[in-house]
């Protein structure tokens, strides 16, 4: 049964669910025999590179991933990785292969038994045996794209900076502009600013 507002991807041979514009894609893995603590030292090392500029950009570049989670599990024998992006499975992939995210998962799957490389022409098939779809998906804003998300953080910190200065309020207080200030979509939007 498909939660509402879910749906079955639209391409059924990459498992997982949607909701709007936001898919999920789950893989669980066996970790190889004795190397958990190394697994959890390079998972360590990831989230401290996480903060690293190069990280960020490269996250930006891609510019599809909402979030992303590792988790290791099952008595260190087992190991997840989960994250939500924008658009194609096959995109998805390709883009990460292309970065300095690449490599920093080429790391953390090498504890993982049989993956092939972020860069070998396999990996996508590796990664389609080792996913399952969540049995429910839903996304707070099913109609954002990350992109979308970077660009109204932009305007809205540009319209903060405007609403911060003496000649926006010298603005408001003219009576030449008393109409605009007064309309309805105005006042909304001040009223969003507030918030």
């Amino acid at each position: 049964m498909t939660a509402t507002g879910a749906t079955q991807p639209a391409h059924p041979e990459h498992p997982g669910r949607t909701d709007g514009v936001s898919n999920e894609f789950t893989v669980f893995t066996e970790i190889k025999a004795g190397e958990a603590d190394a697994l959890r030292r390079d998972l360590t090392w990831l989230g401290d590179a996480a903060n690293d500029e190069n990280v960020h950009a490269a996250l930006r570049q891609i510019g599809t991933l909402h979030d992303a989670r590792h988790v290791i599990f099952d008595d260190d024998t087992r190991f997840m990785f989960a994250s939500v992006f924008d658009g194609s499975w096959d995109t998805y992939i390709d883009d990460f292969a292309k970065t300095v995210v690449g490599e920093r998962f080429d790391k953390v799957f090498s504890h993982s038994e049989g993956f092939p490389g972020i860069k070998d022409p396999g990996v996508k098939d590796w990664f389609l045996a080792h996913q399952a779809p969540a049995g429910v998906f839903v996304s707070a804003y099913p109609e954002l794209t990350v992109q979308q998300i970077y660009k109204d953080q932009r305007v809205d910190e540009a319209f903060q900076e405007v609403l911060d200065t003496p000649e926006f309020r010298t603005a408001l207080e003219n009576p030449a502009n008393a109409e605009l200030v007064a309309t309805p979509a105005f006042q909304k939007l001040m009223e969003e600013a507030a918030a």
